[in-house]
């Protein structure tokens, strides 16, 4: 198609980091707790992806799960973790705050740029429950944020493809504009050609069947619905194949 495509892997786990590496990514997302919509990884998982990755690591940077209005007590945690990235050699962090209304909260998004500097700083999905989503642009367009992620505000990133296009031609390549949530080896040409995207942000999982034998399924360890003897993981081959829907050459 005649572009230079970026595809960054949301990984769960050090493993899925190195399946993502294996499978021709650019970059990943390390992020802990994926079904609450991703949270700090633990400084032993940064650790260890770091040693292990020859790509460009960024780690989330959100304290828990839910909204994205926090605390005086939730922003210091986030600034310590920054610094954890950073001291493990992590090469961005994925960061995002709103104020009760919806709006950026331009405070304390300036302290979390403060203490990230000189590393790559994406703006997520708290993105996409900006009360004003073009405002929003222009003001970290400002800060010199790199990039956004974000569904164009809707459940998928597909289904926000009108907004994702106006996010692009609003950038006018003064920051990245990445697609994530929904994007797969089915859908990705298209949102592609329909958006003018250039960064994708995928998982690329699959379940993977717990090797316990003893098993105990009354016995649960979280959700009564959680299925405990299964994990999902990235792996290679999902990567390669969404990768090779714009790639004629990988």
């Amino acid at each position: 198609m005649g572009k230079r495509y970026t595809f960054e892997i949301c990984a769960n786990s050090v493993e899925s980091c190195v399946a993502a590496q294996q499978g021709g990514a650019d970059r990943v997302e390390l992020c802990a707790a994926i079904p609450e919509g991703g949270t700090t990884p633990s400084y032993g998982e940064m650790t260890v992806a770091r040693r292990m990755l020859d790509i460009r690591l960024h780690a989330i940077i959100r304290p828990r799960g839910g909204d994205f209005l926090y605390t005086p007590i939730e922003a210091d945690a986030m600034l310590a973790d920054i610094r954890a990235a950073r001291a493990v050699g992590a090469d961005g962090v994925v960061v995002g705050c709103l104020t009760p209304d919806g709006d950026l909260d331009l405070p304390l998004l300036q302290r979390l740029l403060d203490e990230a500097k000189g590393m790559s700083v994406t703006f997520h999905r708290a993105f996409d429950r900006c009360r004003q989503p073009l405002q929003a642009l222009d003001q970290l367009i400002a800060l010199g944020v790199d990039r956004v992620l974000t569904s164009g505000q809707q459940p998928t990133a597909p289904e926000g493809a009108d907004l994702l296009r106006q996010l692009v031609a609003r950038a006018d390549g003064r920051i990245a504009i990445m697609a994530g949530c929904g994007v797969n080896e089915t859908n990705i040409r298209a949102l592609a050609e329909a958006t003018g995207v250039t960064e994708f942000h995928f998982s690329a999982r699959e379940a993977v069947a717990s090797a316990m034998r003893l098993r105990n399924d009354e016995v649960k360890m979280g959700s009564s619905e959680a299925d405990e003897y299964s994990r999902m993981v990235t792996t290679a081959r999902r990567v390669r194949a969404t990768i090779a829907q714009l790639d004629a050459n990988y």
